[in-house]
């Protein structure tokens, strides 16, 4: 078979298989983006071992990188703290779906990236933060009152 195509025979290929993916194992890896683009990211075991929204909050007040791309395979209670953190710095955040993108512990969880190529090293959280303090998770939902509670200020102890 040749390697060169006419152009009907490219458009057919394209309509029928989509348009050929630039570094397709770099995008599947990082969440969709690329390598050059990537500021920070957090695997699923770094994920699962304590909380580093710490380090999302930080990374998007340094103004480099503004989209978190979140795996949205796992579970929303581990990923809830980072889309917080993501919409309290007013950044765009992704959660990525597809079944391309897995969850086992060397998959990645978050990744903090930029719209054009920045060449961030390192960009693994914990190379990138090795001196910082177990932080508590904040998975908890403080108490809410309920509408009757707050309408006559009753207060349950």
């Amino acid at each position: 078979m040749t390697e060169d195509k006419s152009a009907t025979e490219q458009r057919i290929d394209n309509a029928i298989y989509g348009p050929p993916k630039i570094k397709p194992d770099e995008q599947r890896k990082y969440l969709g983006t690329f390598r050059e683009r990537v500021c920070l990211t957090i695997s699923v075991a770094e994920l699962q071992e304590r909380n580093w929204s710490f380090a999302v909050s930080k990374e998007l007040r340094r103004g480099i990188g503004n989209q978190v791309f979140l795996n949205g395979n796992l579970p929303h209670a581990e990923l809830r703290d980072y889309i917080k953190s993501a919409t309290a710095a007013n950044a765009n955040f992704t959660l990525k779906t597809e079944p391309e993108f897995r969850t086992d512990p060397d998959s990645l969880a978050v990744v903090v990236a930029a719209k054009t190529a920045v060449y961030q090293l390192p960009v693994d959280v914990k190379k990138r933060y090795p001196n910082t303090q177990v932080q508590p998770s904040t998975n908890q939902e403080p108490s809410k009152k309920h509408f009757w509670q707050k309408l006559f200020k009753r207060e349950d102890k």
